[in-house]
């Protein structure tokens, strides 16, 4: 297995050695959970920094999103945490702290145990969640781990949903006339526009919606999901239904494991319809300029030639990792090349190559799935493979990524969303996601064994961590196997990697800049002033959803599963820029 990729990491898993802990004995979580957080409570209310402090270990982690900073951050240790506890509890009136029902014991590994419950409170704009995590101590008390805080909506500006659902009887016509003024935007400009209509914008335009805050999305293709039926036949999404439901309307029972992409386009347009969002396809934003008063005009061209400008207080990119546009890698002298060269991005089907040989570059997803549907029509193929690469069969593998939260019989989507993301990165890469890898490639061990022998070169991602940088610091270099390893240990996918294509330039190995869109739209000096996007910073938090050096300019780009719970987020932050809730922000780079 190739370790070049490995990096160096420190474990900071709070095991039992770790805490000086021999033997835990018997538990009794719902008591030692409701005796620590009645603690907790009293000292927040009494605004007692120092009685906060004594309730947690001294590498805690504490991440809080938007509820008590305005922003993402995660305060690594109590030095960091007291700072930040003495500089924002006073201002916070944090009040109605509750325990809910959910407390667990957790043993994620045998030398790892801690108690996990959730609870409730406010402070004086918002009303929030939280999530803990409590590990023992060599004293015999149980001290936090992790706290995860979280704004969920703010006071008397409830989502539309449910009990706050629109209550007017209107006639079909009458609806219909209201849709139709809605959507084109006749008397006024929305507050957002959203570059793009993919399954980010839509998961963003609807969280928007149901605040009452008003957004169009801008679709340069002719269908709502086009972005999906334009792909290769082959294609279906690489993670389980459970994964990757959307806000407000989920995946009905009936829908397969794995969603066909055809299948996915046509739920996007659905989606789309049902839940009224405002979309202008076949039209294209031509360019978007900030005037004195931040306010964005963006001048967008529709499919007959006509053009608008829209004033409005947010733009948001939601166009992908780049900016749609198919990119070449620079190889000297391919125009000597007498066959056919194109990006993956192309790729339809593989009847389209009948009796050709074909060389896929690449080992990735994209590369893989390209490569099986041209073996299984019996072309000659060959993978040409850059570099080593984390395989992850999704049908075994999953039990170990998704856990009991997203699978048959799981809970409630939001309550596992957040769960997952009540764990730090910082601790997941600490050790929490190298143990996860590890355990997967001992689990596909004999298959693994196998590729390797057929001359694949894999590994175990960066620093080890499997799926978890692969994904946040590369958005690719990884493969979810659906079939394609089985196939190359066969033969029927010949393999390529005991050299380099000489001369590549460097983009044409890297992962889309997600700030092309930007360049395009916003021009050069916006672009440049947008430090890189990929990864994550210092604390550990995802760089493209925080907030950019531009005033009212977002990104909204990632998988299901992120852009369901960010969206939320985002959309939260919009709302409380607009109510002028949220005027600054206590920052990773400049606390205030």
């Amino acid at each position: 297995m190739d370790t070049s990729k490995s990096g160096h990491w420190t474990s900071r898993i709070p095991t039992l050695d770790k805490l000086g802990v021999k033997e835990v004995g018997e538990i009794h979580e719902s008591k030692v959970a409701k005796d620590w957080f009645q603690s907790f409570s009293s000292y927040v209310t009494a605004c007692d920094v120092e009685g906060v402090i004594s309730l947690f270990a001294d590498d805690a982690l504490w991440r809080d999103l938007l509820s008590l900073t305005w922003d993402m951050r995660t305060f690594d240790g109590s030095s960091k945490i007291r700072t930040f506890l003495k500089d924002r509890i006073p201002s916070a009136h944090i009040q109605g702290l509750k325990l809910k029902e959910f407390v667990r014991l957790q043993r994620p590994f045998p030398d790892l145990t801690w108690i996990v419950g959730m609870f409730e409170f406010e402070t004086g704009p918002g009303i929030c969640s939280g999530v803990f995590r409590l590990v023992p101590t060599a004293e015999g008390t149980w001290k936090a781990y992790t706290m995860f805080t979280l704004l969920e909506s703010f006071k008397g500006f409830p989502e539309k949903i449910g009990i706050h659902r629109n209550p007017d009887a209107l006639t079909g016509r009458q609806w219909k006339e209201k849709r139709e003024r809605e959507l084109a935007f006749e008397d006024s400009d929305p507050v957002v526009l959203i570059v793009g209509a993919g399954q980010s914008a839509l998961q963003l335009a609807a969280r928007l919606k149901f605040l009452d805050i008003p957004s169009l999305m801008i679709e340069r293709d002719a269908r709502i999901g086009d972005v999906w039926r334009n792909r290769y036949d082959a294609l279906c999404l690489h993670f389980p239904v459970w994964n990757d439901h959307m806000p407000y309307i989920p995946f009905p029972p009936t829908w397969p494991l794995y969603t066909p992409s055809l299948k996915m386009a046509d739920w996007m347009e659905s989606y789309a319809t049902t839940l009224e969002l405002n979309i202008w396809t076949s039209s294209t934003v031509v360019e978007a300029t900030q005037d004195a008063n931040k306010k964005w005009n963006v001048r967008v061209q529709r499919k007959d030639g006509s053009e608008r400008v829209f004033r409005v207080n947010h733009l948001v990119i939601a166009t992908g990792l780049g900016d749609g546009t198919p990119s070449m890698p620079d190889i000297p002298n391919i125009e000597a090349f007498k066959g056919t060269v194109e990006p993956s991005a192309l790729y339809k089907r593989a009847s389209d190559y009948q009796g050709k040989k074909v060389i896929v570059i690449g080992a990735g997803n994209a590369g893989h799935d390209v490569a099986s549907d041209l073996a299984k029509a019996g072309n000659d193929v060959t993978m040409f493979q850059r570099s080593s690469t984390f395989v992850m069969n999704l049908a075994t593998g999953w039990k170990f990524v998704g856990g009991a939260l997203y699978s048959e019989g799981g809970p409630p989507v939001e309550l596992a969303d957040r769960l997952t993301h009540s764990m730090p990165h910082l601790l997941l890469e600490g050790g929490m996601a190298q143990r996860t890898t590890q355990a997967i490639v001992d689990d596909q061990k004999e298959h693994l064994d196998k590729l390797t022998k057929s001359g694949f070169r894999i590994n175990k991602g960066i620093k080890d961590a499997g799926l978890l940088l692969q994904l946040k610091e590369k958005s690719g270099g990884h493969y979810f196997d659906t079939g394609g390893s089985q196939l190359i240990i066969d033969g029927k996918i010949k393999l390529k990697n005991d050299s380099q294509i000489k001369a590549y330039y460097p983009e044409g190995l890297e992962v889309g800049d997600m700030r092309k869109s930007i360049r395009r739209i916003c021009g050069d000096a916006v672009a440049d002033e947008i430090p890189s996007l990929l990864g994550v910073n210092a604390e550990g938090e995802l760089k493209w959803f925080l907030s950019l050096p531009r005033p009212g300019l977002w990104m909204m780009v990632g998988s299901l599963q992120l852009n369901r719970f960010y969206s939320k987020l985002l959309a939260l932050e919009i709302q409380g820029i607009e109510l002028k809730i949220i005027d600054s922000r206590y920052s990773l780079d400049s606390p205030i």
